[in-house]
């Protein structure tokens, strides 16, 4: 029988080899300093066999596997690339330096990059059952919280930074969760009427969503800017503003800034949903002798939720992301890491605020892609 090639497999296996030949960590004699870049032969005793290996599964990628195979070669290889990750940098630390560091270098995310894709092809091709993919998006954040809990990374740059900065770390991580999801209730809480109402009041959408829209266009950094003179003012004139938590810094324009940023994508998400619900159901339940509430309540947002719940994970994930430039004005957050870094040229720093953020992006964004896909099955 004559092997067929893989297109997908060849793309991931031409950014895995070019990892494997670039170098795997950075060994720097402090934080802030280049360091000298090391391949993975050259970082561990048993490089050149682990070399050998991951060289051997993206080869083989490039040829029809079954999924389940493809997936269960894939998670290994990964999970290989990290524990090989913190035993260089276990390897490569003197026992009493404090000072050196250990980071990943470009050959690291080239080998995770790749291998990560290989999973998520498998996975798409498998088409698993809806319970099955919430089991397989647990098992993976057990996962990897197991792996940071076993300490096989605490050699690593930038858990070594974690270490020095635990409580600290926690505090932003909880300042990064309130901007998000904050944001996003208050945009929920005022979006989903707006967008009631627009439903309603067909002459008032075209004005509600350009000033909307205005909204959303202006770069975010300029919206933050925007917030500091702003509420400054309001919090030094306005009689009990500075009580209430109203200041030019910090967090509370940071929360507003995301709230506007947030808004367009609920209330347009919810006038597309109900609009989008079929006329004839309308007419039937308008039959059946419901009030326009009961219309609203029992039929047209239960059958727009899928809609809806597509504008949460939206909203959910840009909030997240956009977080970070909260730390540009004293909002707290990982963005606080990022800009640390930058000003220190520490790029592990920078990496404590990034990593947690990419993390959180991604696991909200899969888990409410699980719930839009649960309430379709369910409408």
């Amino acid at each position: 029988m004559r092997a067929r090639l893989d297109r997908p497999g060849l793309l991931f296996a031409v950014i895995g080899l070019a990892g494997l030949a670039l170098p795997l960590v950075q060994f720097k004699p402090n934080r802030i300093v280049l360091g000298e870049g090391l391949s993975l032969t050259a970082a561990l005793p048993q490089g050149l066999i682990l070399t050998v290996a991951l060289a051997a599964v993206l080869v083989a990628g490039c040829l029809r596997w079954p999924p389940a195979l493809r997936l269960g070669a894939g998670a290994a290889a990964l999970l290989a690339v990290l524990l090989a990750l913190g035993a260089a940098a276990t390897h490569l630390t003197p026992p009493d330096n404090t000072l050196a560091r250990v980071a990943p270098s470009v050959g690291f995310w080239l080998m995770a990059l790749a291998f990560a894709l290989m999973l998520a092809d498998a996975l798409a091709r498998m088409n698993p059952a809806l319970w099955l993919r919430w089991l397989i998006l647990v098992g993976a954040v057990v996962a990897i919280g197991a792996i940071l809990g076993s300490g096989a990374l605490d050699g690593v740059s930038v858990m070594r930074e974690y270490a020095a900065r635990q409580d600290i770390f926690l505090r932003e991580a909880r300042a990064h969760l309130t901007l998000a999801f904050g944001s996003l209730a208050l945009a929920l809480l005022i979006g989903l009427p707006l967008g009631v109402a627009l439903y309603q009041a067909r002459r008032l959408r075209g004005p509600v969503l350009s000033v909307l829209n205005i909204l959303q266009t202006i770069p975010s950094l300029a919206l933050f800017g925007v917030m500091i003179p702003v509420f400054g003012w309001i919090a030094a004139n306005v009689p009990g503003a500075a009580q209430a938590g109203v200041a030019g810094i910090g967090l509370f324009p940071a929360l507003v800034a995301l709230f506007l940023y947030s808004l367009l994508p609920v209330v347009s998400n919810t006038l597309t949903g109900l609009t989008g619900v079929n006329p004839a159901t309308r007419e039937a339940a308008i039959g059946l002798g419901l009030t326009r509430t009961q219309l609203m309540l029992q039929v047209l947002i239960p059958l727009a939720l899928p809609v809806l719940l597509a504008a949460v994970r939206i909203v959910l994930v840009q909030n997240i992301g956009l977080a970070v430039i909260a730390g540009l004005i004293g909002g707290g957050g990982f963005g606080t890491f990022v800009f640390q870094g930058l000003n220190q040229t520490a790029m592990d720093l920078v990496l404590l605020g990034a990593l947690p953020t990419i993390a959180l992006a991604l696991t909200a964004g899969i888990a409410l892609d699980l719930l839009v896909r649960s309430s379709r099955r369910s409408a």
